[in-house]
């Protein structure tokens, strides 16, 4: 091996036991180290998980090994891939190991440092050229011969230092085309002046289409809040500045909404939180039935004024709103009802949204509005025990078909046909396509970041894009409990414990009387074997559920006490028992995927796979998760299990990638 070796950016000096970055060194932990430094010796080639494990550690040594080395690599990689434009350097290779990535190796004449800067190289390489005369002799031939060869290599020299020079450029050029920072905006709530509670579902409404408007209209380097950290703001009190403070914004848009009769008059203005300068501002007195004409004229005028202001407008920096102008008054009135119900998250409030917007469509069946909110509420109808997967997920792709034939540019209705695609279907190139065409169209979309990192990406075992699209979702939506929480699992599935316990607890902290929080508290300390923290968890969640303390305490002592007598196994088959009681099982234990779960856990095979048989058969949205789901790990190798998991057309084996 190499005393100095380049991988990527970095140099590895291994005499120096030191990575350097432009010279510098660069801060790695002893283990990431150790790990690049085998991954070095045996560049290009396949290091497997046990060499990794006997090199580092030892084979006489005990470790959790998984945990260790999954630790060891996402640590080295932080480092190596560090920002948006590395590129990746460690390959993994499916249920086997590690690989560096093969490059050609850097030609070194000991001025490797100078190959980082121009200036240095010319610098460097005139230095060399006059520290370095050529050897005189009283032979003229001797001179000649060996003047000829000092010219020779100090031309190679200079050829090579200014390659490396080329080369730089030419990457430091590449990477000066990539996206610029994206700057935040808000739109407030709008207030409600028509002095009547009852309108606050209109000038919600329109709050909320006017975030997805901008969404939409506005160039890339643009992100638009969503609705649920917006809408927390309203009657808050709170000034522009704190707002955007605690939002992370630069622009703040707030206005007012007066409606009387058939006319209504809407107020709105753009700010620059940073001095509280007002951009722009417009009052509309218009007939109800203009709305839609509003929201686009507010839409299109803000996007003008920040577009005006950042470095470079975008693919979709002047696409056209969507094509409901003329929506029927009546069901557009219905269509903002049923977004206060689809927004409210409850069963009954989806119940009432689906009745709404279906109203919505039977009034004007040309709104492609209507049509895409209908397909995505009837998505989530399985997830509030609505509707079965089996009757929802048909409706869903009928309703988003319907609205795409009538407007192809609606993000909502791609986003949920991908939905439908891979939970339904299984057909995950044509989810994939559907959902980059719905960030594609509104890159401010928080729901398209986190369907696309929960229903594909975490699927596939593809974990670490996942995690970088529930980060977008999260900077898009930052005060949403269910984004947050979400994030945990999808830390769960790419197996960083730590990391997905402080992110739960993150979002227990944003909501502490959700009883799904803690039940995915309790589902990481299961699959950590962390038992006597799971059993708390579930405690804390039967009774924000609406169990009774008494047995929600009651029960908890049982675990304890069959954990105590029994170990792993007692805790898990008092858990099968808990879980023929209909009373509040745990999210993660709950359904046929749920018993395939508790079934796994105590080795009982045949049963665990006629669970899972029978959530294939009722198209359980969680079946999707058999490949990362780590509580099935103890069936995952059987041969009934592979064969679901084809049928599935998920990879046999997902790895940590």
């Amino acid at each position: 091996m190499r005393a100095s070796m380049q991988i990527g950016d970095f140099e590895l000096d291994v005499e120096a036991y030191q990575l350097r970055r432009s010279g510098q060194p660069v801060k790695i932990e002893r283990i990431p180290m150790e790990l690049l430094l085998l991954l070095a010796r045996n560049r290009g080639k396949l290091v497997t998980r046990e060499q990794v494990a006997a090199q580092i550690w030892g084979a006489d040594h005990y470790i959790d090994s998984e945990s260790a080395i999954n630790t060891a690599v996402r640590k080295l990689r932080k480092v190596l891939e560090a920002g948006v434009d590395s590129p990746q350097l460690i390959e993994t290779v499916p249920a086997k190991g590690y690989r560096l990535i093969e490059e050609e190796p850097a030609v070194s004449y000991g001025i490797s440092e100078a190959l980082v800067e121009p200036a240095k190289v010319e610098a460097e390489v005139a230095i060399a050229i006059v520290e370095t005369p050529p050897s005189f002799d009283n032979t003229s031939s001797l001179w000649k011969r060996r003047n000829w060869k000092w010219l020779v290599s100090a031309g190679i020299l200079i050829l090579v230092a200014w390659g490396g020079v080329l080369i730089l450029r030419e990457r430091n050029r590449v990477h000066s085309v990539a996206a610029p920072p994206r700057v935040m905006l808000a739109v407030l709530p709008f207030v409600n002046l028509s002095g009547d509670p009852a309108q606050d579902y209109f000038v919600d409404g329109m709050t909320e289409e006017m975030i997805t408007q901008l969404g939409g209209m506005s160039p890339r380097t643009l992100g638009v809040i969503a609705r649920t950290s917006a809408m927390q703001f309203k009657h808050s009190g709170k000034s522009v500045s704190q707002i955007a403070r605690e939002l992370g914004v630069a622009y703040v848009i707030e206005g007012s909404v007066r409606r009387s009769g058939d006319r209504i008059r809407v107020t709105a203005q753009l700010i620059q939180a940073n001095d509280q300068t007002h951009l722009w501002a417009r009052d509309y007195d218009r007939k109800v039935s203009d709305v839609l004409e509003i929201q686009t004229a507010i839409s299109s005028a803000v996007a003008r004024e920040v577009r005006a202001a950042l470095p470079a407008p975008g693919a979709n920096a002047t696409r056209d709103a969507s094509g409901d102008l003329q929506m029927d008054a009546a069901a557009h009135d219905a269509y903002l009802r049923g977004l206060q119900g689809l927004n409210q998250r409850s069963r009954d409030s989806l119940a009432s949204a689906i009745s709404e917007f279906r109203l919505a469509v039977s009034i004007d069946p040309n709104s492609a509005m209507a049509w895409a909110a209908l397909a995505r509420t009837y998505s989530l109808a399985p997830v509030f025990t609505i509707l079965s997967s089996a009757e929802a997920l048909p409706r869903a792709r009928e309703a988003a078909t319907r609205a795409l034939s009538l407007d192809d540019t609606s993000a909502v209705a791609h986003c949920t046909l991908g939905f439908v695609l891979a939970h339904y279907d299984f057909d995950w190139p044509n989810a994939e396509r559907e959902y980059k065409r719905a960030i594609e169209l509104n890159p401010s979309d928080a729901n398209s970041h986190f369907f696309y990192s929960n229903s594909f990406l975490s699927p596939q075992g593809r974990h670490d894009e996942a995690i970088a699209e529930m980060q977008t979702a999260i900077s898009l939506d930052p005060l949403s409990f269910p984004t947050q929480s979400y994030m945990g699992r999808t830390l769960l599935w790419a197996h960083r414990n730590e990391e997905a316990q402080a992110q739960f607890v993150k979002a227990n902290a944003m909501n502490p009387n959700s009883a799904i929080g803690h039940e995915r508290l309790a589902h990481l300390y299961a699959a950590w074997e962390k038992y006597g923290d799971a059993i708390s968890e579930e405690e804390n969640a039967r009774i924000l559920a609406g169990e009774s303390p008494e047995t929600a305490v009651a029960k908890a002592q049982q675990l304890r006490t069959a954990l105590k007598q029994r170990g792993p196994r007692g805790y898990w088959e008092q858990e099968l028992l808990f879980a023929s009681s209909p009373e509040n099982p745990p999210e993660f234990l709950t359904g046929a995927f749920g018993r395939a779960v508790l079934y796994a856990q105590l080795v009982r095979e045949k049963e665990a796979n006629a669970a899972l048989e029978q959530a294939f058969a009722e198209h359980d949205l969680r079946l999707t998760e058999i490949g990362v789901e780590p509580l099935l790990q103890p069936i995952r190798g059987n041969d009934q299990f592979l064969r679901l998991e084809r049928r599935v057309r998920l990879p046999a084996r997902v790895e940590d990638k």
